[in-house]
C-alpha cells in the first residue's frame, strides 16, 4: 500500500456547549491537520506517472479546508442564542456554524469526509488540538481501502 501524508494548520476559537469544565468557555487552538491518502497502485501514465496523486493538488485542497476554518469562531448549531449571534455579526466576527460539537474527534471525521468528497482515497485524518493531543479518524473495515 502506498501512502501520502501532508499537513496544514488553522487557528480558531471554539467552545463545547453543554460540557462541564473549562472547555465550555470560548478558547482557541492552533489545530494541525495531518491527512493520509492511500492506493494499492500508482498512476501509470502522463505527468503524474509514478504517483498516487500530485502532492501539489493534495496540499492545495487540504490548505483550502484549513483556510476555510482559520481565524473563526466555530460553534455547534443551536449552541448560541440568536441575540448573541446578531451581536457577533454586528462586530464583524468571522463565524462558522457546524452540525457537530467542534471537538478534535469530529473535526477529523469532518475533514476526512471533505477530502473523500474531493475524490481522495483517504486512509486517515489526524487533528492535533495541542502538540500532545490528537484525534484520528480512519476508514473502518467496511470501506474500500
Amino acid at each position: 500500500m502506498y501512502i501520502l501524508k501532508t499537513e496544514a494548520a488553522f487557528d480558531s476559537a471554539h467552545f463545547l456547549h453543554g460540557y462541564n469544565g473549562k472547555c465550555s468557555n470560548i478558547h482557541g487552538h492552533r489545530w494541525i491537520i495531518e491527512a493520509e491518502i492511500c492506493s494499492e497502485k500508482l498512476i501509470e501514465e502522463g505527468q503524474t506517472r509514478g504517483m498516487i496523486v500530485d502532492f501539489g493538488d493534495l496540499k492545495r485542497d487540504l490548505k483550502e479546508i484549513a483556510d476555510s476554518l482559520d481565524h473563526r469562531l466555530i460553534y455547534e448549531k443551536g449552541s448560541l442564542k440568536e441575540k448573541t449571534l446578531e451581536a457577533l455579526r454586528e462586530e464583524n466576527f468571522a463565524l462558522t456554524e457546524v452540525d457537530f460539537r467542534p471537538t478534535a474527534e469530529n473535526f477529523s471525521k469532518y475533514i476526512y469526509d471533505l477530502l473523500s468528497d474531493d475524490g481522495y482515497r483517504v486512509k486517515c485524518v489526524t487533528v492535533y488540538e495541542t502538540p500532545n493531543n490528537c484525534a484520528v479518524y480512519e476508514a473502518g473495515d467496511d470501506n474500500d481501502i
